[in-house]
This record gives structure tokens, sequence and C-alpha cells, in this order.
């Protein structure tokens, strides 16, 4: 069976592996990762973050990092944001926290965010709309898809942009 992400991505002629774990696999990008034997830091973490003027945003990191602060919310263009509800995240991706995959659903203008240092990453894995699906995709695959901006959102001693 095809998920919406992956007919997606052949209809861009985007090349990706599809790969499965079990769906009783406990939440998390880390027991993904354990699971299909790749690092946690390969293993995306979809984000939707709002900002005070409501509009929502996607934010890209591996599976162990997180955000700074400042540099997301200097990346983003806001000071008032903050992590989208459950009830927010499903109303904007028609997707449950878990399994977001990053393409396919955002309307146009929709703005996605990639973690500058995951371009350096052979492969990463992304979810598929559908705990227990994954999909493994290049970085350049996944900014192709996502049409992600690349910003470096978790080194401090770097600015969030390489024109900066």
């Amino acid at each position: 069976m095809k998920l919406p992400p992956h007919e997606y991505l052949d209809k861009l002629d985007i090349p990706y592996e599809r790969l499965t774990f079990p769906p009783t696999t406990e939440k998390g990008a880390a027991n993904v990762a354990r699971a299909l034997g790749y690092r946690e830091r390969q293993m995306i973490k979809s984000l939707i973050f709002e900002t005070g003027q409501g509009e929502k945003v996607l934010v890209m990191v591996g599976g162990d990092q997180s955000a700074i602060s400042g540099h997301l919310k200097k990346a983003i263009g806001s000071r008032d944001i903050h992590l989208a509800s459950p009830e927010v995240v499903s109303a904007a991706t028609g997707y449950v926290i878990g399994s977001i995959p990053p393409f396919h659903w955002q309307p146009p203008g929709f703005r996605s965010f990639l973690e500058l240092s995951m371009m350096d990453e052979e492969i990463l894995g992304v979810g598929a709309g559908q705990w227990g699906e994954e999909i493994m995709i290049t970085p350049a695959n996944l900014v192709k898809a996502s049409l992600a901006i690349v910003v470096n959102l978790t080194d401090k001693s770097k600015p969030v942009r390489a024109d900066e």
C-alpha cells in the first residue's frame, strides 16, 4: 500500500527507500533508529511551531537535537513562537504527532526549515504518516521534496544563515 507521501515522491521522481518497523515500537526517534539500525541523529523530528501571528511552520532537526530558541526565532522571523498543540498539528498537517511526513501536505507559501547539520548525513529517515512506516531519503532530496530552507538551528557558535 502506497501512502500519500510515497505517491508525492514518486510523482516528483524523487528517489527514496521505504522501510518498516514494528508498529509496537515505542514512540520516539531513538526507538525508530534502533529498530531500523540507524543512528538517532539520522531520524528526523518533524516539529510544527506556531507564531503569535498564527503562522504554522515545519522545523526538522535530528532525532537527538533540539533547536536553540534564539536561532529558531531568528530563522522564522518572530520572537513569539511556540510548539503547536496536537490539535493544531493535526489540523495543519492532517497527521498526528509521531509520524508526520515533512512533505506533500503543505499549502502554497508554507515554510519548512531543516537543520544545517543534517546536510552532512548520508541518509535521513522521515515519517511516512503512519507509525511503523519510514521513508529513507538523502538530505538533498529531502530539501527538494519539502522545499526546506536550510538553516543552523543547533550550533550557538555559528550564525543562523551562512550569509550573516
